[in-house]
């Protein structure tokens, strides 16, 4: 319930909100769009940490540029059912994945 509610805030922000500041996220994803996919991937507390270290960051004392939420992950390879794929896990190191979102679906 509490992810449903924080993941409709950001949708509104997002269609509402950044009308009125347009570009002006230092990073990609956008700091918005980061916070959607540590949410929707991650456990609560650690989404809401990692996107306020995220927001803290995002500033002229920081250069930006592509900033991929990781998340950790165990995954199972003996799986061959097709999946509808909506974010690809790029590896990090260890059991660390980059989360990379999937725009064809």
């Amino acid at each position: 319930m509490v992810k449903k509610s924080l993941l409709f805030l950001l949708k509104v922000y997002q269609k509402v909100f950044t009308l009125f500041s347009y570009g002006s996220c230092r990073y990609y994803p956008t700091c918005s769009e980061y916070a959607v996919w540590k949410i929707e991937q991650d456990n609560i507390f650690k989404a809401l940490f990692d996107t306020t270290l995220r927001i803290l960051r995002c500033n002229q004392l920081f250069s930006g540029g592509i900033d991929y939420p990781t998340v950790r992950k165990s995954i199972n390879k003996t799986s061959y059912k097709k999946i509808n794929v909506k974010y690809w896990l790029v590896p990090k190191n260890g059991s660390k994945y980059f989360l990379i979102k999937n725009f064809k679906r």
